[in-house]
């Protein structure tokens, strides 16, 4: 009997250990798409951008001197933020994505 308890929690903790990959897989491969998705507008104008994604929610002057653009938005009541790093030419130069997929 106790050797089939041990058996049963081995399998158990196979299952579990087995199903958290998958949700770490199929998140890594959200966040690899939404990089993807906005990587494109790197080295691209901030006009743009605002073509593309529309008026941004936010946007100021960072501590570096640059315009930062943020978008927000909600999935699935997830809040989801979209910032873009905009430099003095007009070009954007960085972005972080939180809570997208």
């Amino acid at each position: 009997m106790s050797k089939l308890k041990s058996a049963i929690s081995l399998v158990i903790i196979l299952i579990f250990f087995s199903g958290c990959q998958t949700v770490k897989d199929k998140t890594d491969a959200i966040v690899e798409k939404e990089n993807e998705k906005l990587s494109k507008f790197l080295g691209k104008s901030a006009s743009e951008l605002q073509m593309e994604l529309g008026k941004p929610d936010e946007d100021f002057k960072n501590a570096k001197g640059n315009f930062e653009f943020v978008y927000n938005s909600k999935k699935y009541l997830v809040p989801c933020e979209r910032r873009f790093e905009i430099n003095s030419e007009n070009i954007v130069v960085g972005f972080v994505s939180n809570g997208c997929f």
